[in-house]
C-alpha cells in the first residue's frame, strides 16, 4: 500500500494548482504531463459554454482560465497543470471564433480570427482553416487552427464573412490569407 490518498478531481482544485503556477501568457501545457486522475464533469457545447456538473459556467474569466490550461492528446481532451490532468468532454471544437479582420486583397490577405475566449489567430501555415463537410447533408462546419491541436469552430456569421472573400483558385473556391489558399469547396459544385 502506498499510502497515498485517493484525490477526487474537481474544479476547485484545478483552480488552486492554475493559480499556484501563473505566469504571463498561456501556460506551458505541452510541457506538462502529471498522471491521470480520472474524469471530471466538465463539457465544453458546440456553441463554446462551458458546463461543470450540468451548469453553465457564467463566469468569462472562469471560463478563460479553464481554456489556458486544455490540452488534446490522442483525440481526447484534459485540464492539465503540473500535478493533475482530468479528462473533460468537448461536443465539437473547444472554441469558437467570433469574429475576424481582414487586411490586403489575393494572395496578401491576412485573416485574423479572435475566439470567445480572447485567443487571436492568424490564419496562414500555422494556423490552417479547414472545411468538413457532412457526408450526408453536405452542411460546411468551417475551423480554424488555434494553438497545439486546438480548433474554433468558426461561426455562422463570420464564415457568411468569409464567403464574401472568396475566389476560385486551382479548380476550389476559398480564401486566401498569409499567401496560403484555404479551400472552401471545389468550384464545380457552385451554380
Amino acid at each position: 500500500m502506498s499510502g497515498q490518498k485517493s484525490v477526487t478531481p474537481d474544479a476547485e482544485g484545478l483552480l488552486a494548482s492554475i493559480n499556484a503556477t501563473k505566469t504571463r501568457g498561456l501556460p506551458p501545457v505541452h510541457l506538462w504531463n502529471p498522471p491521470f486522475c480520472g474524469d471530471l464533469d466538465m463539457r465544453i457545447a458546440r456553441d463554446g459554454t462551458w458546463f461543470y456538473e450540468g451548469t453553465p459556467i457564467g463566469r468569462p474569466g472562469l471560463v478563460k482560465l479553464f481554456s489556458s490550461i486544455l490540452k488534446r492528446e490522442e483525440g481526447k481532451y484534459f485540464l492539465v497543470t503540473p500535478v493533475e490532468k482530468v479528462g473533460i468532454t468537448v461536443d465539437d471544437a473547444p472554441f469558437v471564433a467570433l469574429d475576424f479582420e481582414s487586411k490586403g486583397e489575393g494572395a496578401d490577405q491576412v485573416l485574423t480570427f479572435t475566439t470567445h475566449v480572447d485567443d487571436v489567430a492568424v490564419a496562414g501555415p500555422d494556423h490552417p482553416i479547414r472545411v468538413h463537410r457532412d457526408a450526408e447533408t453536405g452542411e460546411p462546419a468551417p475551423y480554424i487552427l488555434i494553438r497545439s491541436d486546438l480548433e474554433a469552430l468558426i461561426d455562422r456569421k463570420s464564415f457568411y464573412r468569409l464567403v464574401d472573400l472568396g475566389v476560385h483558385h486551382d479548380g476550389w473556391f476559398g480564401v486566401w490569407s498569409s499567401g496560403q489558399f484555404f479551400r472552401i469547396i471545389p468550384s464545380a459544385e457552385l451554380p
